[in-house]
């Protein structure tokens, strides 16, 4: 990864999200990841 301009060593994860849509709309599955991913990057907000 490229930080402040030089490379730098950085922790990734992937995540896939799996849906039935006829069951759960896509739209609606990719607002849970995005809210996955911030509770994900900022754990102390799964505590307030």
């Amino acid at each position: 990864m490229v930080k402040d301009g030089a490379l730098a060593i950085a922790t990734v994860m992937s995540c896939t999200l799996s849906i039935d849509h006829r069951a759960v709309d896509g739209a609606v599955g990719a607002e849970y990841l995005q809210v996955f991913k911030k509770l994900i990057e900022d754990p102390i907000r799964m505590m307030l």
